[in-house]
């Protein structure tokens, strides 16, 4: 099944199985997903704007460009998905599994993702100003490029995580958890210089 410009608004989909489907500028809005599992699946430009998508589960599908906002995640889980370029407002993402997901260049500013295991992650060049980090395990995680001003990251474990120089001077990493070569860098971002 190939959607393109369908709308889905206010339908009720919930507990359905999807395999191999492709949705292009499709709007998901206000649609009852709960249960939704999908895998290799292909979202491209779609609207998830209050679409609850509570206990859902994907495998393999991409969700590109798409927009979240107020969308519902509650108990979702997504493993070897991607996420690239999506943008998430104003969503309950507390309660997500995110595993082996690509997320390069999403925009997540001021999401709550605090005490997530976020571990092995691909967020390279994602908006993740302001975020709420506190707890989130990231370790292995690839930063590179991503935008963290005024990120909180305190008590994070970010060991092994790669991080830019521009990171470790924006965001907030009290009490963070971090290797050797992070916190060399961390030092040398902020101007010091180490001695051996």
């Amino acid at each position: 099944m190939h959607a393109v410009d369908e709308t889905f608004e206010d339908a009720v989909l919930a507990g359905q199985q999807w395999s191999g489907r492709s949705f292009e500028r499709c709007d998901f809005s206000d649609a009852d997903l709960r249960g939704l599992r999908t895998e290799n699946c292909v979202f491209t430009d779609c609207t998830f704007s209050g679409a609850d998508l509570k206990d859902s589960a994907h495998r393999a599908t991409a969700f590109r460009s798409c927009r979240f906002e107020r969308t519902v995640f509650g108990r979702s889980e997504l493993t070897g998905c991607s996420l690239l370029g999506s943008a998430f407002l104003d969503c309950g993402l507390r309660a997500i599994r995110l595993r082996e997901t690509d997320l390069t260049l999403t925009g997540m500013g001021r999401a709550d993702l605090r005490g997530l295991d976020l571990r092995g992650l691909r967020f390279r060049e994602a908006n993740l100003g302001d975020c709420d980090l506190r707890r989130s395990d990231l370790r292995d995680a690839d930063l590179t490029g991503a935008r963290l001003h005024r990120a909180r990251l305190q008590e994070a474990d970010l060991r092994g995580a790669r991080l830019d120089a521009d990171a470790l001077v924006q965001a907030q990493l009290v009490g963070a958890r971090v290797d050797t070569p992070t916190a060399l860098a961390f030092a040398a971002a902020h101007g010091l210089r180490v001695d051996d």
